[in-house]
């Protein structure tokens, strides 16, 4: 079976072309289990399998985080399989992708910058603060697509120098929340200058903090644009594995688009010879 090993900002994916290697679909969440194990496998945040469009699309792409769980979607995940896409021939400069959560919309910049109009938000809610261990925290909750990815949002003042240990805890402790029946991603943010910002996101699926995460880039500048702490326009996102730019466009509190752009990076092309699958 083939692969490619991708990352957009540090966040980072395998890809396996499923047309080609025809694994049933209940099989994958168990090729993302091994697969994604760092050092025991390849490694990786999650697995993208391409499959063939069941609509008026290029190709469509299932996504499955580290731990085998289905993700609705992924921004920096489609960033990457639009490079793939373009690459190996499926699209054009300008392709549509379905996903679990909706049609996503990519196109080429240059050679490894990508830009993705994003799922729109299905559900804002600005206000919607949160207690852990008798500490009250504000919070808003986005969720993108339908059925929707959800995200937290989480304003913290000295983020950058945050202790990891404890804000780990805090990070898992705010996922599992009942205040999110789904359960959410966390993106803790602070706000770094004139649309600027710095975040950090625990992700479910991968159960800790990744270098960057597209969805929640995006869903965090639509609550500050929604709020007017942002103007919406070529926001610049800072994370550990570097920086994503959030465009919007607004009507109203309506949110018409919501565009990522950012770079990718194709870290490897080869053979999977893992001896741990059983497929």
């Amino acid at each position: 079976m083939q692969f490619w090993k991708m990352n957009g900002a540090g966040n980072d994916f395998i890809v396996v072309d499923n047309r080609e290697a025809g694994i049933p679909a209940e099989r994958l969440p168990a090729l993302a289990r091994t697969l994604c194990r760092r050092r025991y496998s390849i490694g990786a945040d999650g697995l993208m399998a391409v499959e063939r469009a069941q609509g008026d699309a290029d190709y469509r792409m299932l996504f499955y985080n580290a731990d085998g769980s289905m993700g609705e979607m992924c921004g920096n995940g489609a960033r990457c399989i639009c490079r793939y896409g373009y690459e190996r021939g499926l699209a054009g400069e300008l392709q549509r992708v379905e996903t679990t959560a909706g049609l996503v919309i990519g196109t080429r910049k240059d050679r490894r910058m990508y830009q993705v109009r994003l799922n729109s938000p299905t559900t804002v809610r600005l206000d919607c603060p949160i207690e852990v261990d008798g500490t009250a925290y504000a919070c808003s909750y986005v969720e993108l697509g339908s059925p929707g990815l959800p995200h937290a949002v989480v304003p913290m003042a000295g983020l950058r120098d945050y202790p990891d240990q404890a804000l780990l805890a805090l990070g898992r402790k705010m996922r599992h929340h009942p205040a999110f029946p789904k359960g959410a991603n966390v993106n803790f943010y602070e706000l770094t200058g004139p649309d600027r910002l710095y975040e950090r996101t625990y992700e479910r699926g991968v159960e800790d903090f990744t270098c960057a995460c597209g969805t929640g880039t995006g869903s965090t500048v639509v609550v500050l644009t929604l709020l007017g702490a942002v103007s919406g326009k070529a926001v610049q996102v800072e994370m550990a594995g570097g920086e994503l730019v959030v465009d919007i466009d607004r009507r109203g509190d309506a949110i018409e688009n919501l565009f990522l752009t950012g770079p990718t990076n194709i870290v490897a092309k080869g053979e999977v010879t893992d001896e741990e699958l059983c497929l």
